[in-house]
């Protein structure tokens, strides 16, 4: 006999939107997991002696565990969902600098390539589900073209941001200053000129990478070589502390969950 599912049963085969809301502290602790994502990299691969290889197994172990918690969540939970974005970070550098440094391609060469796989997994995402919202990652398949996305769009990042910092020698704090113009631009276009929402949420979205990748290597970087000399460990340890904070603020007052998820 064929029965049709009821609306209950229906909804209870997706899930409640597993992104947060869109505040301005959702855009600092972006940036500043990307920061941490190019200063870990670089601190557990360089300082501690691991090498980009076991670097990369390592890391890329850890995010697979914390994405199969984030996958198995049924609603946005911060710990999870940070964590998750700082680990697809640490990994999303190391990709870019593997393909660099072990295997000698080059940052103009691994830009083009994550250009085009990050707009291919964007355009697969669109011809599939018809919308690339935020607002709606309330189903697996949905959640699987998100961290895809993301993943290209870290990767990217570091790629161009190395280009423009270090192959056309524009130097770190004055790549972080055209990243964070860029950006800048982008919101004026959407509060001034009513740009379309979710094209200028993911225009931002990628520009914050190379923006944190530029804030990280300036602040850890020797003067010699144009930084701040904090090194990789004090400014890693200086933003996870900022990030750990900032996700214990959004666990106790629930203010980056959406408006179905906060308490009557």
């Amino acid at each position: 006999m064929t029965t049709t599912a009821t609306p209950a049963r229906q909804h209870a085969r997706t899930m409640l939107n597993k992104v947060p809301q869109v505040t301005l502290l959702f855009w600092v602790i972006k940036i500043m997991a990307t920061t941490v994502g190019e200063t870990a990299a670089d601190f557990l691969a360089t300082n501690l002696n691991l090498g980009l290889t076991a670097t990369t197994v390592i890391m890329a172990a850890l995010l697979g565990g914390a994405l199969v918690v984030q996958f198995r969540a049924r609603r946005y939970v911060p710990w999870i969902y940070w964590l998750s974005i700082v680990l697809i970070s640490v990994v999303g550098t190391l990709i870019t600098d593997n393909l660099v440094d072990n295997f000698g391609v080059s940052l103009w060469t691994t830009t083009a390539i994550f250009t085009v796989a990050m707009f291919t997994a964007f355009g697969v995402w669109f011809g599939v589900e018809k919308t690339l919202s935020i607002h709606t990652i309330d189903t697996v398949k949905r959640e699987g073209f998100y961290w895809t996305a993301i993943l290209f769009a870290f990767a990217l990042g570091t790629a161009a941001g190395d280009l423009i910092a270090e192959k056309i020698d524009l130097g770190y704090w004055k790549s972080a200053l055209l990243f964070g113009a860029m950006i800048a631009l982008v919101a004026g276009g959407r509060f001034l000129l009513k740009m379309n929402a979710t094209l200028a949420f993911w225009v931002a979205y990628v520009l914050t990478r190379p923006l944190g990748a530029s804030i990280g290597d300036y602040l850890s970087q020797p003067k010699k070589n144009g930084g701040l000399g904090l090194g990789t460990t004090g400014t890693s340890v200086i933003f996870l502390a900022v990030i750990l904070g900032l996700v214990g603020y959004f666990t106790v007052t629930k203010s980056d969950q959406a408006p179905e998820l906060q308490p009557a």
